[in-house]
């Protein structure tokens, strides 16, 4: 297949991209790299050096014989670009990456939630308006986030995008398909949000193949791909904005940094690994709907962890300090989750698990750039409300220590 992967420099976009030029399908990037300019704004860079985007598909060529094309493209604000491209290129499916991914970063000033919501909903539906217009029959497949649905307990599993309920109506009850509700905790939460409307619309207005895939928390950095050479290594973010949670106590316990655990750390997230990230998302790829079908959902995780289990593991693992910090985010300080991911199971995925060997390979490759690493980047420090971001300490180093042994 001819494959456009929009926002393919990112952190799950770059892995994705070898992944599907491995296995042999014609692989496009389209980019405007603002990812990059973001890590300038906040001052912070990867903790893995990154070669630029030209570069790094010179790499993938050199070793593989390969070719990856980029082309540098801003999907919020070059509308007519993008359909002229669209026209030119005629991908067979579209891969889109191409949103701003932190909810921190999201939350961090008014001026940070307008870019979130123009980059985030323009980019979407400018990609939805061009694919009607150029008449392509390419199947989009969306990266969503779990995070949608909010964190409070409802005691029973969250299904795969769709609830069936029963209505009371003046000739009886009648049952009815509707989307899962959502409770987003975010600005970054809220886009994806509203993704899943403009998603419903051009699937049953225009006929749009489209797959949205609900993403847990992603950690790890390898792939089988992003192994075979050091400048082919994927980003790494460790930042109180962009950096994933357990990625975070793993590079924490690296360079001896207390462990951040924010409230009581009764936070229940669902997980996956990098590498079964990209596998996902080639099985989605390998499941397209028809055209006329319904936005087929799939929740894409493996595993679900409280947020202190994680720090207590990673502690044990390393001899690390857990500090119990004052939560800068409007959540609440205890939830379950239970996820049904039936349908990539069933597809043939057999899931990473948190092991041992997988968390030491993260903290490895922490301590081989610990000379990166800005330790005043660390603490998250993004608050959801003004009260929170004036009164509330951060520094783990002043404060709310306790060991865990």
């Amino acid at each position: 297949m001819k494959i456009a992967i929009l926002g393919g420099d990112g952190f799950v976009g770059w892995p994705t991209t070898l992944h599907l030029s491995n296995l042999g399908h014609e692989v496009h990037i389209v980019d405007n790299l603002s990812r990059r300019w973001i890590d300038t704004e906040l001052g912070v860079q990867s903790l893995t050096p990154m070669d630029s985007i030209q570069e790094r598909c010179r790499i993938w060529h050199q070793e593989t014989g390969r070719r990856i094309r980029f082309h540098l493209l801003d999907l919020a604000k070059e509308y007519e670009r993008l359909k002229a491209w669209l026209a030119d290129e005629t991908p067979d499916a579209v891969i889109h990456f191409a949103e701003q991914r932190a909810a921190p970063y999201s939350m961090k000033s008014d001026r940070h939630k307008v870019y979130t919501v123009n980059n985030n909903t323009n980019a979407t539906h400018n990609l939805l308006a061009a694919l009607v217009e150029t008449g392509i029959d390419a199947h989009l497949v969306h990266l969503g986030t779990m995070g949608v649905y909010g964190y409070s307990s409802v005691g029973a599993p969250i299904p795969e995008g769709y609830l069936d309920v029963e209505i009371d109506t003046p000739s009886g009850k009648r049952s009815q398909e509707i989307l899962y509700p959502t409770k987003p905790g975010s600005v970054y939460h809220m886009t994806k949000s509203l993704d899943q409307i403009l998603f419903q619309f051009y699937a049953q207005n225009d006929g749009l193949r489209i797959t949205d895939l609900h993403q847990g928390i992603v950690w790890g950095t390898h792939t089988d791909q992003t192994r075979r050479h050091e400048q082919l290594i994927n980003r790494f973010d460790y930042d109180g904005d962009y950096g994933t949670v357990l990625n975070r106590f793993l590079i924490q316990a690296a360079i001896g940094y207390p462990l951040t655990v924010h409230g009581t750390g009764g936070q229940t997230r669902a997980f996956i690994h990098i590498q079964d990230s990209v596998r996902c998302i080639e099985l989605a790829l390998g499941d397209a709907p028809e055209a006329g079908d319904r936005v087929k959902i799939f929740n894409q995780m493996t595993e679900t962890h409280r947020v202190r289990d994680l720090a207590e593991l990673v502690a044990r693992l390393s001899g690390a300090e857990v500090a119990y910090l004052p939560n800068p985010r409007k959540e609440a300080a205890e939830n379950d989750l239970i996820v049904k991911n039936d349908q990539f199971r069933a597809l043939g995925l057999d899931p990473t698990t948190l092991a041992d060997g997988l968390l030491s390979e993260v903290v490895e490759v922490a301590r081989k750039y610990a000379h990166r690493i800005d330790r005043s980047r660390v603490p998250a420090v993004s608050a959801w409300t003004k009260e929170l971001g004036t009164k509330v300490d951060h520094d783990p180093e002043k404060k709310g220590l306790r060991r865990v042994s």
